[in-house]
């Protein structure tokens, strides 16, 4: 110490850039930072799991857009949106393939991070191209964890409820990353399904999606998206899960919803983007979208009916008494509507 006293005394006064760089390389200097305990969570941050599960337990409904860019993704981040996907479907949308088969790993990693850039708010995930993660848990894990490192996301969504996938899942989520799972109408699996078809309208079917989400969510998944199923499928799925379900073509009783209702514009675009999601984010808050028109998929009334007796079998009475409601809603919404079409 009287070494070290002696040495310091002798060095002359630093200027401030070295007292600037001194500072940076002492090893004390970001102590507080680091080891100062939790802090109070700043609303302007990211959006956390923690946020998504606040939200959730509050019956608050969860908003979800996809991005494919940049400026998209800018967008979102001014309307506040909760939920930023970077989607596969940018195979389809930006590339111009007729599937979502095609677009590689690294052309998502262009895509992840150029959202990143743009969006500092909402929650980013990220969707595991097909043929990233099928083979063995080694190779689900070792896409995601690039996906979050080399693409800027927060989480990763990956489709189906196979064994495998599931497997991958909770291989995935035992590695440390957030996972959404993705059932219904899941479009990797076009060859499987027959094209792009609905999924939930019979007895069986609609079991299978309830039966697949409970399965993400034992995997450790922290959401699950409900794509083309009917209502009262999706308001069964959402009783019967303790995390949040994000429905898109799935009606309006799940937690959330996925992309709004864009309309074609040739002027002043930023204003009508930002204008859409305002009106998107409102809708949602407010339980007017998704209405009839954007609930097209339906299960006739004797399907619903072994449905419900379906659940009931299974144990899941609160999931049974959901999905009744939700077909009865949705009964009377329609009978609305069309006597009003008639009266006009």
């Amino acid at each position: 110490m009287v070494l070290l006293s002696r040495a310091m005394a002798s060095v002359t006064k630093p200027t401030a850039p070295h007292l600037h760089n001194l500072i940076r390389c002492m090893s004390n200097a970001p102590e507080n930072t680091v080891y100062g305990g939790p802090k109070t969570q700043n609303p302007n941050q990211r959006v956390t799991l923690t946020h998504l599960k606040q939200k959730h337990r509050k019956g608050e409904p969860i908003t979800m857009v996809t991005a494919y860019d940049y400026p998209s993704a800018v967008h979102l981040d001014t309307a506040g949106i909760d939920i930023c996907l970077v989607g596969d479907s940018a195979a389809m949308v930006v590339h111009g393939y007729d599937t979502t088969l095609p677009i590689t790993l690294d052309e998502m990693l262009v895509h992840c991070r150029s959202v990143a850039r743009g969006a500092k708010t909402p929650l980013l995930v990220g969707d595991l191209p097909f043929g990233t993660y099928e083979s063995s848990t080694r190779q689900a894990v070792d896409t995601a964890v690039r996906v979050l490192k080399e693409g800027g996301m927060d989480a990763i969504k990956l489709e189906g409820g196979s064994p495998a996938r599931i497997t991958a899942a909770k291989a995935i989520v035992e590695a440390g990353i957030a996972v959404m799972g993705h059932v219904g109408l899941t479009p990797q699996a076009i060859s499987v399904l027959g094209g792009f078809r609905p999924q939930g309208k019979n007895v069986a079917s609609a079991v299978k999606v309830v039966e697949t989400a409970l399965a993400l969510q034992e995997a450790g998944c922290f959401s699950v998206v409900l794509e083309c199923v009917p209502a009262p499928v999706a308001a069964a799925a959402t009783s019967a899960l303790r995390i949040p379900t994000i429905g898109i073509g799935a009606g309006p009783f799940c937690s959330g919803q996925v992309t709004p209702k864009f309309c074609k514009q040739f002027a002043r675009v930023g204003d009508v983007i930002n204008k859409a999601l305002s009106e998107y984010k409102e809708e949602v808050t407010n339980g007017s979208f998704p209405g009839p028109s954007h609930t097209p998929y339906k299960i006739n009334a004797a399907d619903v009916d072994g449905f419900l007796t379906e659940l009931q079998r299974l144990g899941l009475e609160k999931a049974a008494s959901a999905a009744a409601t939700a077909a009865e809603k949705i009964e009377t919404v329609e009978l609305h509507v069309g006597g009003s079409l008639i009266h006009n």
